[in-house]
């Protein structure tokens, strides 16, 4: 398990780190509005090369709800197990700690919602909204991954496991690359996005492997 927490906390610190360099590195006015991007060579080489897609901004938009929808599942599922056994202490502590890391997820998305870091690189409906980090790439690598490792325990018909996780890859996989073709999103946003649902990802499988329910 020590093994598990030197990888949070790497997952972290790198994290940290690329916020660092997105916030001070190579920043210049390449956004909408003359709006300041870090790490700008690399964000206006990206965004030239692949574009805006606004369709694609809306389907990934809408597909969005599937994360939601299934994070919504999970507290009902853990809120039938409270009802049940009349005691929160013995929900399984699997589906606690989501909980927990429902909200950590969300209090990571607000954070970012005030301290600014970075701009889309396109008005939506006429305004500047924060990017950074994707909170798309971070609710459905955060929400999907972690509902394959709930999947993965309590689907015991190996077929039909296997089955529900190559969707879930597929969809999430469609979602990031998706995000990023949209043009919606600064390349530094989707990698932020990944790191840190990475970390809280890793964070919440290592209580798990400690607390088998």
């Amino acid at each position: 398990m020590k093994n598990q927490k030197n990888i949070t906390i790497c997952l972290l610190a790198s994290f940290v780190a690329w916020t660092l360099l997105v916030s001070f590195a190579d920043v210049q006015p390449i956004g909408p509005q003359s709006s300041y991007v870090g790490l700008a060579t690399l964000n206006g080489f990206i965004r030239d090369l692949v574009g805006v897609n606004m369709t694609l901004y809306a389907i990934t938009d809408w597909l969005g709800l599937i994360p939601i929808a299934i994070a919504f599942g999970f507290a009902v599922f853990g809120l039938a197990q409270w009802i049940k056994r009349k005691n929160i202490l013995k929900v399984d502590r699997s589906i606690l700690a989501l909980g927990v890391f429902y909200i950590a997820v969300i209090a990571v998305y607000v954070f970012f919602e005030k301290i600014v870091v970075n701009f889309r690189p396109v008005l939506i409906d006429g305004y500047l909204e924060a990017s950074y980090p994707s909170s798309t790439t971070m609710l459905v690598m955060s929400v999907m991954t972690t509902a394959a490792m709930q999947i993965g325990v309590r689907i015991k018909n190996d077929i039909f496991r296997r089955c529900v996780i190559g969707a879930i890859i597929a969809f999430t996989t469609f979602m990031l690359v998706g995000r990023l073709l949209s043009g919606v999103h600064w390349i530094s946003d989707i990698i932020g996005g990944t790191l840190i649902s990475a970390a809280l990802v890793s964070a919440y499988s290592g209580f798990c492997n400690e607390n088998k329910s």
